[in-house]
């Protein structure tokens, strides 16, 4: 994450804000971040794969 993207996410924000809206975009962009990195490391799963997995938790 960088400081410019933080300072965006502020920028967006209304004037007047709850410090919890902030960290919740601080936290959407880190988790993200994480998501487009294993994506780029291969570290992803077809969609039967997913439906697989979350059929187990399904039941």
């Amino acid at each position: 994450m960088t400081k410019e993207q933080v300072i965006t996410s502020l920028q967006d924000l209304p004037n007047s804000f709850e410090p919890e809206q902030l960290i919740e975009r601080i936290i959407a962009l880190q988790k993200m971040e994480e998501g487009l990195n294993q994506v780029k490391r291969g570290e992803t799963v077809t969609v039967e794969e997913a439906k697989a997995r979350l059929a187990k938790w399904l039941n």
